[in-house]
């Protein structure tokens, strides 16, 4: 087990300085994580929002049914609309 530990301690000293900017590639993957990260989070809230509009779009829907067929009944009562309260 102590064999382990010493093999790979060099290893986890080395990776630990390149990722604290030894590597001078290390702000370019960072800025390209960045940009993929905001582009996902971009596409989804793109993807929700047209979700939203399409079940507003059939909310309206539904409700202009609603009221027609309501209007057609308040007109079909005695072959006169009935005052409606507000």
């Amino acid at each position: 087990m102590a064999s382990n530990q010493s093999s790979s301690s060099p290893n986890n000293n080395r990776n630990s300085v390149n990722s604290l900017g030894g590597d001078a590639t290390a702000p370019a993957e960072l800025s390209a994580v960045v940009d993929e990260l905001l582009n996902s989070l971009s596409n989804k809230f793109a993807g929700v929002s047209s979700e939203i509009f399409a079940k507003m779009d059939e909310m309206s829907r539904r409700l202009d049914n609603l009221e027609a067929t309501l209007q057609s009944n308040n007109e079909g009562r005695d072959g006169k609309s009935s005052p409606t309260k507000q």
